[in-house]
């Protein structure tokens, strides 16, 4: 599984390498946020990569999370999201 710090967004899907993995919000805390724990839906090997892609809408609140506007972007078309949190592997 994996754990990942969240604040203020809500998530609707989450998949592993193509395939639909369940996930869960732990307890909010204050100033840490919510954890999502993702359960991966096969065991992966130690060394072997995946590919989490997570479906999900931030808000205003969402103070982890960061948008470039296109225009501050390198190739000016697109916008931008990144994230300051930290992914913690269980």
């Amino acid at each position: 599984s994996q754990v990942l710090d969240t604040r203020d967004v809500q998530v609707f899907k989450v998949t592993v390498n193509g395939q639909d993995a369940q996930f869960a919000f732990g307890e909010k805390h204050s100033f840490k946020g919510t954890p999502l724990e993702i359960t991966f839906p096969n065991e992966l090997r130690r060394g072997q990569e995946a590919i989490v892609e997570i479906s999900f809408e931030s808000s205003p609140q969402s103070s982890a999370l960061q948008w470039f506007t296109p225009e501050q972007t390198s190739g000016k078309k697109h916008p931008f999201l990144f994230s300051q949190c930290q992914v913690e592997f269980i």
